[in-house]
């Protein structure tokens, strides 16, 4: 269904058009003044010059053509503005339409295009730490959010599980065990099938490794290591299938505890098969070109004002990077599912990375000209006084300690507080410190770097997860108590405050629409803040259970329901849900 301010606008085109004025002044916007109307136009003031005559007489011209029925107040004021307040009637209609529509009517604007979105950033071998946080959060909203507006969605884990760090992993388990057969390049049976690791082993054994990087001799190994895994070497190929199978359950576990899924869980790995016809082709038509021994895609464009540097395609000594790797990538992404958009959810610091990468993409053919390509790039996380996030020793904190200490933390609050009964704690907890920490995070713009303040997001005042969920947990009561609520209709505003909470429920699919365009999660939690509030608003001043008539009650009943809808569908699309109690 079409956005409330474009049939408002639509309307007062026609209305200018009638009064013999073009209909392109008629934009109405959402009043900058709300203490005297809802809506404006200020499009007089611009035809005034056009058609040479006072704008209070063009003004006065449309107000007259306008259906009066629409408003419960139209006025043309000096020096030529229209000022106007939806009616009662119109407002319940276009609810009503809201309630009974698939998505509360949201246009889906998505639909029949595919979108991959690319994010999470993790790396086998190594745990997810608090540096991972925010693109899994990000992405997985981003996600949810397009597949809402109708596209088909592919979320993609991009899994860090090629290059050195292998080869490190394994020329660090030789040292250690290297009777074992992996390492016996004249072995021909079957591999064990059980990993010569555990988890926790192998989250030790690669900083161990990686701390060696700097002897010559053990730096040595793992390049040759590196170099045999990719060529193939059999041994080294079932260790490293072992490194995957062992670190990505262990990596599930962690996102699945975060309540972030993605469809695929692919890697650098995958992609190296398309490396080598991807730069046999570009090497051919001229794309990349030799430089310093270097093959090098120049991505400078007319209009730069900086010079972005050519993207190293492949480096002197004749090795891919994780810019070939990207490229490649988009191949076998443009192969397999012909995606209209590809967004990457990674650190802003990586922009230049990116741009490079979708020049090059675009310069070679990779992608059609129409094909979105976009790096929403994030800022970083820091502690409560500002600087970077370390354990008491020093080291990067883990994720799942992060998620734990926010559950403890509001597990105590809860207990405290007797929020819920004993068999209720550990559910609630799970869902007021998830809402806590996902809402703490995206509530913040992405690009901007942020305070983590334990006290501050868990509590349950103010621009807070626990806010959100706390107004729909006593709405839920409320509809407990009234009964059968589900098909109860909207009905006509009966106080301001009822008004006031129906304009705010009409800015679902604008806000919707201005996430989705500006890739901002944060847009989403704004709206929800406003609604929340409104929604308190509107129960601290009107009588709703206790209301005697039962026309005006059911009123009441099925709008802070539908507000109760939106709420919990926007919380859904931001990854975290609602208690029943709290």
């Amino acid at each position: 269904m079409k956005k409330i301010l474009d049939i408002i606008t639509a309307k007062m085109q026609a209305a200018f058009e009638e009064a013999g004025y073009d209909a392109s002044f008629g934009r109405v916007t959402v009043s900058n003044r709300p203490d005297l109307c809802e809506y404006q136009c200020n499009g007089a003031l611009a035809a005034a010059k056009q058609y040479k005559c006072a704008p209070i007489q063009i003004a006065n011209a449309v107000v007259a053509k306008l259906n009066a029925e629409d408003y419960s107040m139209i006025e043309a004021v000096m020096p030529g503005f229209i000022n106007l307040k939806l009616s009662g009637h119109f407002l319940q209609t276009y609810l009503e339409e809201m309630r009974t529509s698939d998505n509360f009517g949201v246009e889906k604007i998505g639909a029949g295009q595919i979108c991959v979105v690319d994010y999470g950033g993790a790396n086998v071998a190594k745990p997810l730490h608090i540096g991972h946080l925010r693109p899994a959060i990000i992405g997985e909203a981003l996600k949810r959010l397009h597949k809402f507006m109708g596209y088909n969605t592919i979320g993609d884990v991009h899994l860090g599980d090629w290059g050195l760090q292998m080869g490190l992993i394994i020329a660090e388990v030789q040292e250690r065990q290297p009777e074992l057969p992996y390492f016996d390049p004249d072995f021909t049976g079957e591999y064990p099938q059980v990993a010569p690791f555990t988890v926790d082993e192998l989250e030790e054994i690669y900083p161990t490794a990686s701390g060696k990087k700097k002897d010559p001799e053990f730096s040595h190994k793992a390049h040759q290591a590196t170099l045999e895994l990719q060529q193939g070497r059999r041994g080294y190929r079932a260790l490293w299938q072992h490194v995957m199978n062992v670190s990505v359950a262990d990596l599930k576990k962690n996102y699945d505890n975060l309540d972030v899924h993605f469809e695929k869980w692919l890697g650098e790995s995958d992609a190296d098969p398309y490396i080598p016809d991807m730069v046999a082709d570009m090497k051919a038509r001229g794309v990349a070109v030799l430089s310093e021994g270097a093959w090098v895609v120049p991505v400078t464009e007319e209009g730069d004002k900086n010079e972005i540097p050519p993207m190293i395609l492949i480096k002197s000594d004749g090795s891919a990077i994780y810019a070939t790797t990207d490229l490649a990538t988009i191949v076998q992404r443009m192969q397999d599912w012909k995606p209209d958009k590809i967004l990457y959810v990674t650190d802003k610091r990586q922009n230049l990375h990116f741009e490079q990468v979708f020049r090059a993409a675009r310069k070679s053919g990779i992608v059609n000209a129409d094909t979105v390509l976009e790096h929403v790039g994030h800022g970083t996380m820091n502690g409560a006084d500002g600087k970077p996030f370390k354990t008491r020793d020093g080291g990067v904190l883990r994720l799942e300690t992060l998620i734990s200490d926010m559950t403890d933390f509001v597990r105590a609050k809860v207990v405290e507080n007797r929020i819920v009964a004993d068999e209720d704690v550990e559910a609630t907890t799970q869902k007021i410190a998830m809402g806590a920490l996902k809402y703490g995070d995206l509530s913040n713009q992405p690009t901007k770097d942020y305070n983590f303040d334990m006290e501050r997001f868990a509590a349950f005042e103010g621009n807070t997860g626990p806010y959100i969920l706390y107004t729909i947990v006593r709405i839920k009561s409320i509809l407990g108590k009234y009964g059968a609520w589900e098909h109860l209709p909207i009905a006509e505003p009966a106080n301001e405050y009822a008004k006031e909470l129906m304009l705010a429920i009409t800015k679902f699919a604008p806000a919707l629409e201005s996430a989705l365009k500006a890739s901002a999660p944060n847009l989403i939690c704004a709206y929800i803040y406003e609604l929340a509030g409104t929604v308190n608003k509107f129960y601290h001043e009107t009588r709703i259970l206790g209301e005697e008539n039962e026309e005006l009650k059911a009123g009441y009943i099925s709008l802070i329901a539908l507000a109760k809808n939106i709420l919990e569908t926007s919380i859904d699309l931001l990854g975290f849900s609602a208690p029943e109690k709290m």
